[in-house]
């Protein structure tokens, strides 16, 4: 007899996929779970043209970069609800994937994994936003 196993989260999309569902779906949200270095010099998702704002919540705590231990509690905090679609943001998707995995364990049971993030991953040179990631499909940001 076969067992189901349930998703740890809803699964993963890539940067263009998430906008198609930002732009198409009131209801869902950007959570972008980077640091606030990383969102004041490397920039944000601009949902400006949307009508929305990006939901700016570290999953990890700089410097030490150890878990945020509120997470979940800051996102019930922010407004959102464990209906609403929420897609998860790093530099490159592994932060993202934990938080997503997080989020569903609380409850929230549409997060989404953005893959490759908002910088992609590296390429032969170590630089990233030349292979893949939400800057490099050409969407919206804003820096600084």
């Amino acid at each position: 007899m076969g067992y189901s196993v349930m998703p740890s989260y809803a699964g993963d999309v890539t940067p263009t996929q998430a906008w198609a569902a930002l732009k198409t779906n009131d209801k869902a949200t950007l959570v972008d779970v980077r640091t606030e270095a990383e969102w004041t010099f490397v920039g944000i998702g601009d949902l400006s043209s949307l009508g929305k704002k990006p939901l700016l919540l570290s999953w990890q705590v700089y410097p030490s970069m150890a878990v945020n231990s509120a997470f979940t509690h800051q996102l019930k905090e922010a407004g959102v609800t464990e209906d609403t679609p929420l897609y998860f943001l790093c530099r490159s998707g592994g932060r993202s994937k934990a938080a997503a995995i997080a989020a569903t364990e609380a409850g929230f049971r549409q997060s989404f994994n953005i893959v490759e993030g908002f910088e992609g991953d590296p390429d032969g040179n170590r630089h990233r936003n030349r292979k893949n990631g939400w800057k490099f499909a050409g969407l919206p940001w804003v820096q600084g």
